[in-house]
């Protein structure tokens, strides 16, 4: 149920999706999503975009132990097979809860998002500093990273190409290079 959720925020987004709608996606009776989910959509929202954080958190931290370079193109590589293989009809469950208003009592699925938001750039920040950039660069390179990917899927996905997020890929390759020594990254 919780994929499920993943899968539609990322299509519809958090104000288009609804705990019935998502029930009927996922096959699940309405009774049991309450049932499991008593905050309702917030909550399923919420635990959602924590999935789909750990997901990307994982496949960081598994490309970014060969270095700075391979966890941008590990990071590249996932928003650009969820853009490809939708056909520019999925994005980022993460950012759709992050740009939709909320009333303040559902905050935790924005809180969720910029915790993963957050998690994506320390991840990213700690490479670079390991492999030689400063604490300054590090952090400036790696903010730039996430905002400019998760960006470059929504352009993709209004634009119907691929094109934005490969010359974004491009330009932040060259920018991670800029802050690293000399040397393999």
């Amino acid at each position: 149920m919780v994929a499920g959720a993943a899968d539609m925020l990322r299509r519809r987004g958090y104000n288009a999706t609804s705990v019935r709608e998502l029930a009927k996606h996922t096959g699940a009776p309405l009774g049991s999503t309450y049932h499991y989910f008593p905050g309702g959509k917030a909550q399923l929202a919420a635990e959602a975009v924590r999935l789909a954080d750990g997901l990307i958190a994982r496949t960081l931290t598994r490309e970014l132990a060969a270095g700075p370079i391979a966890g941008l193109r590990a990071f590249v590589a996932t928003w650009r097979g969820i853009v490809l293989d939708s056909d520019f009809q999925a994005g980022c469950p993460v950012l759709a809860v992050a740009v939709e208003e909320h009333p303040d009592l559902d905050a935790e699925p924005r809180h969720a998002a910029a915790a993963a938001f957050t998690r994506w750039t320390d991840l990213l920040a700690a490479a670079l500093r390991e492999h030689g950039a400063t604490t300054e660069d590090a952090d400036r390179t790696a903010a730039l990273v996430v905002a400019a990917i998760e960006g470059s899927v929504a352009v993709c996905r209004a634009q119907r190409a691929i094109d934005p997020l490969d010359r974004i890929a491009d330009a932040l390759e060259a920018a991670v290079r800029a802050v690293l020594p000399t040397g393999p990254a």
